[in-house]
């Protein structure tokens, strides 16, 4: 049995030298793959999401996470916002919650 391991220390050839600069190369490479490739659309996404949470005012007809479809009857500077769903029914949700600013007249249309 002692000749297969004889044959297998015979058989390795030399060890190749590598380059000492493509580990840090492949490191910034993989660095600026991440950064433009998930990091940046993120922040873009985060950022007009912000600008439209600023834009929200009353009248507006929003759309929310949840699927609601409302008119903003009140917006209040702690966060909150009334949402008017139908004549009678009045929703206070999180401002953060409003994906999209719908065009007028979509509650009619729908």
């Amino acid at each position: 049995m002692d000749f297969f391991i004889s044959k297998a220390y015979a058989d390795a050839g030399q060890a190749t030298e590598s380059n000492p600069y493509f580990l840090p190369i492949m490191l910034v490479v993989f660095g600026l793959f991440f950064y433009f490739m998930i990091m940046r659309p993120q922040q873009k996404r985060a950022k007009a999401h912000r600008e439209l949470m600023s834009a929200i005012s009353k009248g507006d007809e929003v759309l929310t996470n949840g699927g609601l479809v409302g008119r903003v009857s009140k917006v209040n500077e702690n966060g909150y916002i009334a949402l008017e769903l139908n004549d009678s029914t009045e929703v206070v949700i999180k401002r953060d919650f409003i994906t999209s600013v719908l065009p007028k007249g979509t509650m009619k249309s729908l």
